[in-house]
């Protein structure tokens, strides 16, 4: 998919957001939604997603709504560092697919790095839900 297009709202972060798909939510208030990304690259992989905004790319979502995505990766990033001690994090936001994006629906990724750990191919294998449920609670233990 290009920059352009129309917002599909049967995209899977939609259905999160509405309830419809189970996700292992890290936090939540009426505007973002933070979980742990059920194809993580690496341990701890998270995403955080607007609820308010119906955006597909950087490009189209509402200052407002983005700030308040920001501020949510802020305080995910520092809860990952706190609560998984990695050795660094990468925050990363794809737009349009030729640049990797591969659901139209805006989203930040969170992802810790280990010293001699490979990332992981992004939309790889599916991880164990039960793992994902512990590492969102070691991470929302570690929440300010």
């Amino acid at each position: 998919m290009s920059l352009d297009g129309t917002y599909d709202d049967a995209n899977i972060f939609a259905k999160i957001v509405r309830g419809e798909i189970p996700s292992a939510k890290v936090f939540e208030d009426d505007d973002v939604l933070a979980f742990m990304d059920a194809f993580p690259q690496a341990r701890g992989h998270c995403l955080v997603i607007s609820k308010t905004s119906k955006a597909r790319n950087l490009l189209e979502i509402e200052t407002e709504a983005l700030a308040k995505v920001m501020a949510a990766v802020q305080r995910l990033t520092r809860a990952v560092v706190k609560g998984l001690t990695p050795d660094g994090v990468v925050v990363t936001q794809f737009n349009g697919a030729p640049a990797g994006q591969t659901i139209f629906h805006l989203h930040v990724h969170v992802i810790p790095r280990w010293e001699g750990e490979a990332l992981g191919r992004h939309g790889g294998g599916m991880a164990d839900p039960a793992e994902l449920q512990a590492l969102a609670a070691r991470i929302r233990a570690a929440l300010d």
